[in-house]
């Protein structure tokens, strides 16, 4: 079997991590074990593949080691990007912002940006707290909303954030986006036509805007930022310095909101 086959196939059930770094470690069998140039992908012997599977065998560490590294350095990069992010919601909040769906206080310094998903059970029960929250406070905090479907679970979860777009673009994204997450078990095409209806939304539109290329890159654009910044499950909130997930209660909400302040207030 040709070596790069085998590889494949050995690996067909395993992470994508996983898969990389061992792909780094044959590469570096390939080239510690010849002195000649690397050889041609079609030249490389049977035995160079024995060869890889034994190092595997006799040092398993090395994959645990290279693994370990590479999580390091995926969490740097995340740490990293984080710091930018909440550097540019102090410095630039309208670079973040963009054309995201918000509510609350046009000119706040306070802002919360919410990566969330309208299949989540977890997101659902968000939403009751952040509409305690911002009924509380919508003359001092700005809501940002930021799609992060997680299609791989939740088969409704990129259709329902494309209605919940093509909403957007008739303004009444934050009426569909309740609907969406008051009757999160009705998720579905019928109940996408029909919450639109009863929102007297132009159907004909709504329907050309969710299909469309444009939905699909403003949700891909949520999508790649929130995986730049580490974001493992939703939902997942930035408000100014302050990162946290989770359906968490409002207290909690508020003790990190008051921190926020305090720290505004130490700042003037």
């Amino acid at each position: 079997m040709h070596p790069f086959r085998f590889f494949t196939h050995a690996l067909s059930h395993v992470s994508r991590l996983t898969k990389i770094v061992l792909g780094l470690l044959l590469l570096c069998i390939i080239l510690l074990s010849s002195s000649r140039p690397v050889q041609a992908a079609n030249q490389i012997s049977p035995q160079l593949e024995e060869q890889m599977l034994q190092v595997i065998r006799e040092h398993p560490e090395v994959i645990v080691e290279s693994f370990k590294a590479y999580q390091q350095r995926i969490q740097e990069q995340s740490q990293e990007a984080q710091q930018a992010f909440v550097q540019k919601l102090e410095t630039n909040p309208q670079a973040v912002i963009g054309d995201s769906p918000k509510t609350g206080a046009s000119q706040s310094k306070v802002i919360m940006v919410e990566f969330s998903d309208f299949q989540c059970p977890y997101c659902a029960r968000a939403h009751k707290t952040v509409q305690e929250f911002m009924a509380k406070h919508e003359d001092e905090v700005t809501l940002v909303y930021k799609h992060f479907p997680l299609a791989s679970i939740h088969p409704q979860a990129v259709s329902a954030a494309k209605a919940t777009w093509a909403a957007f673009q008739q303004g009444k994204f934050w009426e569909y986006h309740d609907e969406l997450f008051t009757k999160q078990e009705q998720l579905g095409e019928s109940f996408y036509l029909e919450t639109a209806q009863r929102l007297n939304l132009d159907v004909d539109q709504f329907n050309r805007d969710r299909n469309s290329q444009a939905a699909e890159t403003a949700i891909s654009q949520d999508l790649q930022l929130a995986e730049s910044l580490g974001v493992k499950g939703t939902p997942f909130f930035v408000m100014n310095g302050e990162l946290f997930a989770g359906a968490r209660e409002l207290k909690d909400m508020e003790k990190r909101f008051t921190r926020v302040k305090q720290l505004l207030s130490n700042q003037t």
